[in-house]
């Protein structure tokens, strides 16, 4: 066998053969492998595209204005073959490499990447890590690490279809010729959200995409159509270990899990698709930009997350393919280490794919409330933490006494201005069955152990406890029994030992409530046990004397004041490095619904086990808030199809609201436990510039655009980061005659950890719109004088104008305080630029 095992189908097989190779002889810990990435300092293919346009007399992209004539994705794509060239080019020089690093040696390549990074995934030893660390042609080798994965009224609730949609020509149209790239589980391409024969409006053959489908039994022939333009999986890193289970996971790009399925549809599914689950109908689905593409990358996996060497390999994949955006509901499971938070294996691939035009949207992570849990970290991605929307699905039990208790329960109710008898499972066993023979009886997942003459007509009390938080009891399996029993619903109560845990409305097929709160769960059993009569001698029941009646969750509540922002997404500050020393850059940069949103669900989808078998589901999560502003970000490039990533990043900030649908400030939670009770105005640090406004966003007025040498000049602004750039990206520092801090990049926020006395930076912005003058204003953080200049200017279309902003601490405190620059254009376009200031010191400090 050749020391590379590079055929897809036999890497099981290979790697089986190459670990019992390695395991002869000693035992040694040099002999444990591991997966590696590798990057070469020779540039990768992207950078020689560029440079090779450059020579041709192509100029790129300014500010969002064209010059030249390069097409108008900002960047040489549709170049197949020369694509297929490079790739085979540089996969012929990375086997040159190992062969000659490790001489005769058993190893096995995984991946080259090619198109944004230079470089290879490989299954080593440390002692021949150390060989391929020495070699002359290789710039950095960085362990590989794991990842995980952090709608019917979104539309409505974003003002879509009488706003953005309606000025681009409706839904029909929204999108078009976009394609949105999706690092994530899959998809079912059987889902009528994917089809391309579901509107009148027939799909365009997206010229600028070259990605293929995968053809394999799980995703066969004719799964790809005009609308899901391309699919592949990447599993290589999951195999090697050993933990890929193929009929959990499927070796292919469909969708085993679900979450990738959601989060393709809450962006880019199709418009008007029935919502119908357990039954009941929901209403109509829509994505945000209903008629562009979908790709997709497979790279997480349901059994165990996924692996950053095979989410590399698809972000690789999807910029060679020409998407316009890239998707990722998905963080790391660990601070990436070394000097700073942004140098990774991910990050860096995502800084060639912005650089090569691609617009990057990130989920936040689901590791809130508590200060510093981002798990997105770069000024080039585009970070979304989750916020509420107003559609909430409410539900009660009235008992015998007058008590309502509020539950969650995606069910009817019982017949209306009737009671009907509580009956507790405990209480309605057959007579062979006892608590001894099974503990957990009482919640209700075998029919066999229950007296339905008894249950019959009556209400089955059933218990929540943490066997169903961990999936080993099931809603489903406890309301098959209700109905095994003829009973006329099923109650919930949640086990004492259960505390803080968020139940989202699960769909029930018949009447029934689940009853999320422990302290309410007792109102309810105190009521019942209480109303009990027993035998004076016995103390046999004799008559189950309480009575309720069940109000039902089907019909949903607009009521509710909305967005907040949920209490599991990830607030800032940015931590720049593993010591969690605060960046000068605010995260998230928005947020978006996230919450209780409805969007497809694959067939075989296992992630939610109450929606198994259904077409659609509600989940919540920042992974659900990312793909919103993923698909609004396609309507952005469909208008503007010259912007650059910064652009489009700059249009969604600048336009975001700081209000709710009542008029008030948006409000945070801060706390898992009751998190409405435990809430305040929301800061920058957890809503970054605020809620997206869709409509707004594609009428800017002006922009705050950053180019890839501003990232760099960044990076290389770093302490001691001249050799990991070097590393990273093969280009050296020295090539920037200037570095900058974070704070001054033209980011459309300032953030400025450490105020010593004084700081000025300056904003650029460009005029996208009309001749307009805008008066400037602005509120200062606390413990902080500002002054903005100029105060007030005219600006024409296609102008640049740079404001100066000094900042002066006028005390010392160290807790993080926060402000806004306000830009106020006579022509109807207002420019929100948030401030944040950490720790301020009043005076200069010196050293003895």
């Amino acid at each position: 066998m050749a020391n590379v095992c590079w055929v897809y189908l036999v890497l099981a097989v290979c790697f089986g053969l190459f670990v019992n190779t390695l395991s002869q002889g000693d035992s040694d810990s040099d002999t444990v492998t591991a997966v590696y990435i590798v990057t070469l300092k020779q540039a990768p293919a992207v950078h020689h595209f560029e440079e090779e346009l450059r020579r041709k007399g192509y100029q790129g992209f300014h500010h969002g204005v064209a010059s030249g004539r390069l097409n108008r994705f900002h960047k040489p794509r549709n170049n197949s073959r020369s694509h297929q060239n490079s790739s085979s080019y540089f996969s012929r020089v990375h086997d040159s490499i190992l062969r000659r690093a490790l001489r005769g040696e058993k190893y096995l390549k995984l991946y080259s990447y090619h198109y944004l990074i230079n470089g290879f995934a490989v299954l080593v030893t440390p002692e021949q890590v150390g060989k391929l660390s020495r070699r002359r042609e290789v710039a950095n080798v960085v362990l590989d690490f794991s990842v995980r994965t952090a709608t019917t009224h979104t539309p409505q609730f974003l003002g879509l279809p009488k706003g953005a949609w309606s000025q681009e020509g409706g839904y029909e149209t929204a999108g078009e010729g976009i394609v949105i790239g999706f690092i994530d589980t899959g998809i079912d391409p059987t889902h009528p959200s994917f089809a391309d024969d579901a509107s009148e409006h027939s799909y365009p053959v997206p010229a600028h995409f070259s990605g293929i489908c995968e053809v394999t039994r799980d995703f066969p022939s004719g799964s790809c159509n005009r609308k899901l333009v391309g699919a592949r999986h990447f599993a290589a890193s999951a195999i090697t270990r050993g933990i890929f289970n193929s009929s959990q996971d499927y070796a292919s790009p469909f969708d085993g899990d679900g979450h990738g399925t959601h989060t393709a549809s809450v962006a880019a599914g199709n418009h008007g698709i029935p919502v119908v689950v357990a039954g009941h109908h929901f209403g109509n689905a829509s994505g945000m930009a209903p008629h562009s593409h979908i790709a997709v990358y497979k790279a997480l996996y349901k059994s165990f997350g996924g692996f950053a060497a095979d989410v590399v390999a698809g972000i690789d994949q999807a910029a060679q393919d020409g998407v316009d955006i890239i998707s990722l509901s998905i963080t790391p499971n660990r601070r990436p280490p070394g000097i700073a938070t942004f140098f990774n294996p991910i990050d860096m691939a995502l800084l060639s794919a912005v650089k090569a035009g691609i617009f990057v949207v990130q989920a936040a992570g689901n590791t809130g409330p508590s200060p510093k849990s981002m798990s997105s970290f770069s000024p080039w991605i585009f970070t979304i933490g989750a916020a509420s929307h107003d559609r909430a699905y409410s539900n009660s039990i009235i008992l015998g006494n007058n008590v309502t208790i509020p539950g969650v329960g995606l069910g009817p109710g019982t017949d209306k201005d009737e009671t009907y008898t509580l009956i507790s499972a405990l209480h309605a066993l057959c007579n062979d069955t006892t608590l001894a023979d099974d503990m957990y009886v009482g919640e209700c997942q075998d029919s066999s152990n229950f007296n339905p003459e008894l249950i019959e007509g009556n209400l089955l009390i059933c218990s929540y406890s943490i066997r169903f938080v961990l999936g080993l009891s099931t809603i489903k399996r406890a309301v098959q029994t209700a109905k095994n029993v003829s009973a006329a619903g099923v109650v919930f109560y949640m086990d004492p030992f259960v505390i803080g845990f968020q139940l989202n409305p699960t769909p029930l097929e018949m009447p029934g409530i689940i009853i999320p709160s422990p302290d309410d769960s007792k109102i309810l059993l105190q009521y019942y046990n209480s109303s009990l009569e027993r035998d004076g001698l016995t103390k046999k029941i004799v008559r189950f004397g309480a009575v309720a009646s069940i109000s039902g969750g089907l019909k949903a509540n607009y009521s509710v004041s909305a967005p907040k922002v949920m209490y599991y997404s990830a607030r800032g500050p940015d931590p720049e490095d593993s010591f969690l020393d605060d960046a000068d850059i605010m995260k998230p940069n928005l947020i978006a619904p996230g919450n209780l949103i409805w969007a497809a669900w694959s067939s075989l989808g296992t992630d939610s086990v109450e929606f198994q078998g259904e077409s659609f589901a509600i989940m919540s999560g920042t992974s659900m808030a990312a793909p919103h502003i993923a698909g609004l970000a396609a309507l952005i490039k469909q208008k503007f199809p010259h912007f650059s990533p910064a652009a489009i990043a700059s249009a969604l900030s600048t336009t975001a609201s700081l209000y709710d649908k009542s008029g008030g400030p948006i409000m945070a939670q801060r706390a898992y436990t009751n998190p409405d009770l435990n809430q305040s105005p929301a800061t920058p640090f957890d809503m970054g510039s605020g809620f997206v406004n869709a409509t707004s966003a594609l009428d800017p007025g002006l922009i705050l655009d950053s180019t890839h040498d501003d990232y760099m000049s960044f990076l290389c602004g770093i302490n001691g980061s001249g050799p990991v750039v070097l590393n990273y990206t093969g280009q050296n520092c020295w090539v920037y005659n200037s570095t900058i801090g974070s704070a001054d990049l033209n980011l459309p926020s300032i953030t400025i950890a450490k105020l010593n006395q004084s700081k000025t930076v300056k904003r650029s912005v460009t005029n996208i719109a009309g001749n307009e003058t805008y008066k400037v204003g602005w509120s200062a953080p606390y413990g902080v004088s500002m002054k903005v200049s100029p105060t007030h200017f005219f600006i024409g279309t296609g102008e640049k104008q740079v404001l100066t902003i000094i900042f002066n601490a006028t005390m010392i405190n160290t807790s993080a305080s926060f402000g806004r620059i306000g830009l106020f254009g006579n022509q109807g376009h207002n420019i929100n630029i948030p401030l944040s200031v950490i720790v301020k010191f009043s005076y200069n400090r010196t050293d003895g």
